[in-house]
């Protein structure tokens, strides 16, 4: 899921009772592209209605998520295109809102239903690989998460 403008993501009883259901049988939900402490509050609030009894937790770099393929050691931001900026130097920076944060929602098990990637826009990071001005590292890192994240779930 790609958090709307605004994080204005708002399940109502149902949807939030048929994702619960969907995330406890073994499903796995991703949430990317969530900036800023007014979309996070915003969205808290949303996941709060599907998991009225879990935490949001951050996601230990020992997670298994972190090292099921790639060894993701390093918690870098990985910015979306509207945070790059290029400066008179030529020299291309990412101006993000916060520092990135990989937060989870886990079951009674350990594993993770929810991933989240807070202040982190692993969909643009895929989304302009072929453009020049965004950033290769960030692109190859991209792919690495999203990988992880794939096999995760396969295998969780």
């Amino acid at each position: 899921m790609s958090v709307p403008v605004h994080g204005n993501w708002s399940p109502n009883s149902l949807e939030a009772a048929r994702l619960r259901e969907y995330c406890q049988r073994g499903g796995f939900l991703l949430v990317d592209d969530l900036h800023g402490e007014y979309d996070w509050a915003i969205f808290a609030s949303a996941i709060r209605r599907v998991f009225p009894d879990r935490p949001i937790v951050d996601i230990p770099e020992s997670d298994p998520l972190m090292h099921v393929f790639f060894d993701l050691d390093e918690r870098t931001a990985i910015p979306g295109e509207r945070h790059l900026r290029m400066t008179r130097g030529q020299q291309i920076v990412a101006q993000m809102e916060g520092p990135p944060r990989w937060r989870g929602i886990y079951d009674d098990r350990g594993h993770l239903m929810v991933a989240i990637n807070f202040n982190i826009d692993m969909g643009d990071s895929w989304e302009h690989a072929d453009d020049p001005i965004y950033p290769v590292p960030m692109t190859a890192l991209g792919y690495k998460l999203g990988i992880n994240y794939i096999i995760y779930a396969m295998t969780h």
